[in-house]
């Protein structure tokens, strides 16, 4: 049983049905229950999981709200009976530089990209050691290790990420639990991208397709603690292993 947090398009709905064809049930979980400025709901992915013989249900939730994560955990568990698997994938992207970026853009990428990973990662943990192991995926971006290229809120809150997931993996490995962080190797260009990536041109050579980061989340999301876990996974370079 899997909970995909921000599955309602780009790398989330990808690996949400990568999840169910591998045989998960997957909770297809975001904010996204109507069609808005960006293509893709929950509904229109679980509808898509199920039509193609998976199992999956839509679980609105917000993951900037605590109430809101928790009620979609208890949903998710009441419907499949637990949890086994978290991809916190919920982001949004903001790239411009620190002394153009507004206040407001700065907190909306640490309460998304930060806070709603700390969220639904604590939401899910009781669940996930009832089970007696289980995986944990965080999304993140190679962008945090490019320094030479300065800074932005996405990539802040990214690194604040990849802390906390690897001290929580010591923290699980006495509960069975694998934790592990997983970026693409090269750029996904995805529909949140193209709405937040400043206009910026991106090389053919420097992009991979989505399926790349769902192959990789299906290698992580079956360790435990006695596998992978404590690592910062590239996605290519994962599955080529």
């Amino acid at each position: 049983m899997a909970f995909v947090a921000g599955a309602s398009r780009g790398i989330g709905a990808t690996i949400a049905g990568a999840l169910a064809r591998a045989g998960a049930a997957v909770a297809v979980a975001a904010r996204s229950e109507k069609e808005g400025k960006l293509p893709g709901t929950i509904g229109s992915v679980a509808a898509r999981i199920v039509g193609q013989g998976g199992r999956a249900i839509p679980v609105p939730c917000d993951v900037t709200s605590e109430q809101s994560v928790d009620d979609a955990v208890t949903a998710t568990v009441a419907e499949f009976g637990g949890i086994d698997i978290l991809v916190a994938n919920a982001g949004v992207l903001w790239l411009g530089p620190v002394e153009s970026t507004p206040l407001k853009r700065w907190q909306l990428c640490l309460d998304v990209n930060t806070t709603g990973v700390f969220l639904v990662t604590k939401a899910v943990i009781p669940h996930v050691r009832t089970r007696g192991g289980g995986s944990l995926i965080a999304v993140t971006t190679t962008g945090v290790t490019m320094t030479e290229h300065g800074a932005n809120a996405y990539w802040v809150s990214k690194a604040a990420v990849e802390r906390l997931y690897l001290g929580l993996a010591a923290d699980l490995r006495p509960d069975n639990i694998a934790v592990n962080c997983l970026s693409p190797s090269r750029v996904v260009i995805t529909e949140g991208w193209q709405a937040g990536g400043g206009g910026m041109q991106v090389p053919p050579e420097m992009i991979e397709p989505p399926e790349a980061m769902a192959d990789a989340a299906v290698l992580l999301a079956q360790q435990d603690a006695t596998g992978v876990t404590g690592t910062i996974q590239r996605s290519e370079s994962f599955t080529a292993q």
